[in-house]
C-alpha cells in the first residue's frame, strides 16, 4: 500500500509518499481500505519529532483518523463485515491506504455523508464532544467560549454546543473566519487581538461570564480565560498552540471555584477510547445523520500531496479540516 512516511524529523519536505507493507488485523481488529483521512496539528508535531506515536502505533506513519470501508476482519471481530462504511480514530498510521484498529473503535458513516466529510469527523468531533460533555459537563443554556474556533475542533465544538442548547462565543483573528463562525451559529465572534476582548466576551454572555472554555491555545489565552470565567466555570485545555508555560493567579481560580482539566485522546487506554466512541455514537451520530452537525472541510488534496497540506496548516490559512484522499 501507499503511505506517507516520516523519513527523518524536520520540515514538510521530509515526508515521503512510498510503498509500505499492508498491516494485518489482530483477532478483534479490522483492516480498513482508507478512502480519505485528515490532517491534525499532532501530525505536524510528530513530523518535527515533538510528539512521538504511542507504543503499538506506527512510529513513522502519521495520521489520527480515517474514513473507509472494512476490507478484512479478525477471527474474533463479529460486529462489522467487509464492505461496511466506517470512520474512526487511530493512534497513528492513518495517512495510508490501509489501517487496522479494534472494531469497537469504528463508527458507522451516516448515509449520505461523503468519504471526505466523514474523514473530517472523528478526531475533531470526538475531541469536542469529550471536552464539552465528559470533561466540562456542559448543560443547556450555558455559555461556551471557544478559542481558535476556526480549527477542526473549534468548528466541531461550536456546532455541538449549539446543538445542545448552549450559547457560543467563538474567537478568531481572521475577519473572514469570524464571519464564517457567525454563520455557523456563534452568538458573537470577537477578534482576540482587540484591546477590549474580555469586555466583548462578558457582553456576549450578558455580563455573567462564560461557563465553559474550550481552549486550544494554552498560555497565550490563559489570562483572558480566567478573567471572563463565570463562578464555578470550567476550563478544558485541549491544545497548546499559544505555549505551554504561563503564570497562574491561583487566587482567581479559588475565588471563582473554577475547574481546570486537560484532555488528550491519542494516549488513552483502549477501553477508554472505546467508551468515548460508544457514547459519541449514541449521542452524536443521529445529529450527523440528520444534518444538524456538519463537518467543515476547508479543502481536499491527494494523499501524495501531504507536504503541501502541512504547509497550509502551518500558515493557519484553513477553516475547518484539511482532508487527504487516497484515490
Amino acid at each position: 500500500m501507499k503511505a506517507i512516511v516520516i523519513g527523518t524529523h524536520g520540515g514538510p519536505d521530509v515526508l515521503e509518499y512510498r510503498t509500505v507493507p499492508d498491516p494485518d488485523p489482530g483477532p478483534e481488529e479490522v483492516r480498513i481500505r482508507v478512502r480519505a483521512t485528515a490532517l491534525n496539528r499532532a501530525d505536524l508535531l510528530q513530523r518535527r519529532g515533538l510528539y512521538p506515536a504511542p507504543p503499538g502505533a506506527p512510529a513513522d506513519v502519521p495520521g489520527l483518523e480515517f474514513a473507509g470501508e472494512v476490507e478484512t476482519c479478525g477471527e474474533r471481530a463479529t460486529r462489522l463485515r467487509p464492505g461496511d462504511r466506517v470512520m474512526g480514530i487511530v493512534a497513528g498510521g492513518g495517512h495510508a491506504e490501509r489501517v487496522v484498529l479494534h472494531e469497537r473503535l469504528c463508527l458507522e458513516i451516516p448515509p449520505g455523508l461523503s468519504w471526505e466529510a466523514a474523514a473530517a469527523v472523528p478526531e475533531a468531533f470526538l475531541t469536542a464532544f469529550d471536552a464539552l460533555f465528559l470533561r466540562a459537563g456542559l448543560a443547556p443554556g450555558e455559555c461556551v467560549l471557544v478559542n481558535a474556533a476556526a480549527s477542526g475542533v473549534g468548528t466541531a465544538a461550536l456546532q455541538i454546543a449549539r446543538a445542545s442548547g448552549a450559547r457560543v462565543v467563538a474567537l478568531s483573528r481572521s475577519a473572514d473566519k469570524r464571519r464564517r463562525l457567525s454563520a455557523l451559529g456563534a452568538l458573537a465572534a470577537p477578534d482576540p487581538a482587540a484591546p477590549d476582548l474580555a469586555r466583548a466576551i462578558r457582553d456576549a454572555s450578558a455580563g455573567a461570564g462564560v461557563d465553559v472554555v474550550i481552549d486550544l491555545l494554552g498560555a497565550s489565552a490563559w489570562r483572558t480565560n480566567v478573567e471572563v470565567l463565570a463562578p464555578r466555570g470550567r476550563i478544558v485545555l485541549v491544545g497548546l498552540l499559544g505555549g505551554a508555560t504561563t503564570e497562574v493567579d491561583l487566587a482567581a481560580l479559588l475565588i471563582k471555584r473554577a475547574t481546570v482539566v486537560g484532555t488528550v485522546l491519542r494516549s488513552r487506554p483502549l477501553e477508554e477510547r472505546i467508551e468515548l466512541v460508544r457514547r459519541f455514537g449514541r449521542q452524536m451520530l443521529p445529529l450527523l445523520a440528520a444534518g444538524r452537525l456538519q463537518p467543515v472541510v476547508d479543502r481536499t488534496l491527494p494523499l501524495g500531496e501531504a507536504a503541501a497540506a502541512h504547509r497550509l496548516m502551518e500558515r493557519n490559512a484553513h477553516f475547518g479540516k484539511i482532508v487527504l484522499v487516497t484515490d
